[in-house]
């Protein structure tokens, strides 16, 4: 049974009664703020991962800190369930509502509140759009690092939850390598901060806790970013190659040399034929794979780093190499591949976006046991991935309309992730578990570090009220999709070295 299935399961379709909860929020939210028919409900009812739909009993969109605290204290007293959601640009599954429960949207959270030079900071309410905070700080000369690929309509507290990065997160690391401070509305109503401004903190390290755990311990109403200064001189270089496996022994040259470019991009053939029509970003629609490879800083500093770049890009085997000659082709050049998943709806009905990460010398295997997938699922798929840090996301493509093309595409995304693990890498970079992946925890953690991972959420919300039914599986869950995945015995792929 998959994590739709059982949260829709006939228990779970118990009739929900409303009355009672309708009548305590409206006395602590303005009626503006409820909505509960289906008409108005309908919109809420999946994230960006629409596979995986539920419709919500009620909707609440509070606009002050003390109407969270007041929902919070609703939902606990009643024992109702509540699932807190950002933007809704989530792939996990993880702002899908509960069937008996509240969905809290955040959206209305969307005031900078200050953005401080002298610091370089922003204090931020969480349903402030990404791109918005580098677009605030632009004045001063700062911008805000992290850059998902939605980051002109994802929300920072989304970003918060999924502990997100982007093409930019290989040198200036992902969303809790650049956030300082989370004041979070906890189930009991209390609000507590983690973190702070100063270079340390009091404490355990909370913070590092909360950033990346799915709003299962609590919800995000104020934060705090780093700035950093916005560089001087950027430049991409754009590397063909005829061969993947040639492609990824140049991602490993470039590391291996010392350099950290701040962005590393590859994209196989099937995405750069996808994404080119749709974008005009002048990719190489004969190569196998392309690298995109940005290096920043000053202007001499740039040029010595895109030189030795180039250098090892040749005789790594590149066919063809260009480097942007302007800010506006570096951003079209980049704006192909943070364009992969719209491009993607041109040429299918649907399509499903995965994201594991393994270790960079595997990248070439991998994609070639992705190719294998192909022709076992009998579905096609584009790749499209942060290669500086191993973190893939490949593109299943798909017709819904087709129940067994649904089916075939949440089973090829499952052998790919299950491929992740067990070739030393981990089910999720930066989108985060949510419905999606929950059956693969079973198969990276034991049952003892699931458990440990539950005592983590017991603590912040023992009545597990804060999106439940997610992201830790269940003993039984576990068991049941063990029995699904014996293979005689024997592990897929038995060439790749398992760790």
């Amino acid at each position: 049974m998959n994590a739709f299935a059982e949260l829709l399961s006939p228990s779970s379709q118990a009739a929900f009664e409303t009355t009672a909860l309708l009548e305590a929020l409206r006395g602590v939210l303005p009626a503006h703020c409820i909505l509960h028919r289906e008409e108005d409900t309908r919109p809420y009812e999946c994230d960006g991962l629409s596979l995986y739909r539920a419709l919500p009993p009620i909707v609440v969109l509070p606009e002050s800190e003390g109407e969270v605290v007041a929902v919070m204290r609703v939902c606990k007293r009643l024992n109702v369930p509540i699932v807190a959601r950002g933007a809704g640009t989530g792939l996990s599954g993880g702002a899908m509502p509960h069937t008996r429960g509240v969905l809290l949207g955040m959206s209305k959270f969307n005031r900078i509140r200050r953005i401080d030079p002298q610091s370089a900071t922003a204090v931020v309410e969480p349903g402030v759009r990404n791109l918005a905070i580098s677009e605030a700080a632009a004045p001063y000369g700062l911008y805000y690092a992290p850059d998902p690929s939605s980051q002109i309509a994802c929300s920072i507290g989304g970003n918060v939850a999924e502990n997100s990065g982007g093409v930019h997160c290989l040198k200036y690391g992902l969303t809790v390598h650049n956030v300082l401070r989370a004041r979070v509305v906890t189930i009991d109503g209390d609000v507590v901060e983690f973190g702070s401004e100063a270079p340390d903190a009091a404490g355990l390290d909370l913070l590092a806790v909360f950033i990346g755990s799915e709003g299962m311990l609590g919800v995000v109403t104020e934060v705090t970013v780093k700035l950093i200064p916005k560089p001087t001189c950027a430049q991409v270089v754009m590397a063909s190659f005829a061969s993947v496996e040639a492609a990824g022994q140049a991602v490993t040259d470039v590391i291996a040399a010392g350099i950290i470019p701040a962005g590393l991009e590859m994209m196989d053939h099937r995405a750069v034929q996808m994404v080119e029509p749709f974008v005009k970003a002048g990719y190489d629609v004969d190569a196998q794979a392309i690298l995109l490879c940005e290096s920043d800083g000053t202007a001499e500093e740039v040029a010595h780093e895109i030189e030795r770049m180039e250098t090892l890009f040749r005789q790594a085997g590149a066919t063809r190499l260009q480097v942007s000659r302007s800010e506006a082709e570096r951003l079209l050049f980049w704006a192909g591949r943070k364009n992969a998943f719209p491009a993607a709806g041109r040429v299918s009905p649907d399509y499903y976006c995965m994201d594991g990460t393994i270790p960079r010398r595997h990248l070439a295997r991998v994609l070639g046991a992705i190719e294998q997938m192909e022709d076992e699922y009998g579905l096609r798929c584009a790749n499209v991935f942060h290669a500086g840090d191993g973190n893939l996301h490949p593109l299943i493509l798909f017709d819904s309309n087709k129940p067994d093309e649904v089916e075939r595409a949440e089973k090829f995304g499952a052998a790919i992730l299950e491929l992740c693990v067990q070739v030393g890498g981990t089910v999720t970079g930066e989108h985060g578990v949510g419905m999606e992946k929950i059956n693969q925890m079973c198969v990276q953690f034991s049952r003892d570090e699931l458990d440990a991972f539950l005592a983590v959420k017991r603590a912040f919300d023992p009545a597990g009220l804060l999106n439940p039914e997610k992201v830790i599986p269940t003993l039984a869950r576990c068991a049941e999709y063990g029995k699904m995945h014996v293979h005689s015995g024997e592990l897929r792929f038995p060439d790749l070295p398992r760790f």
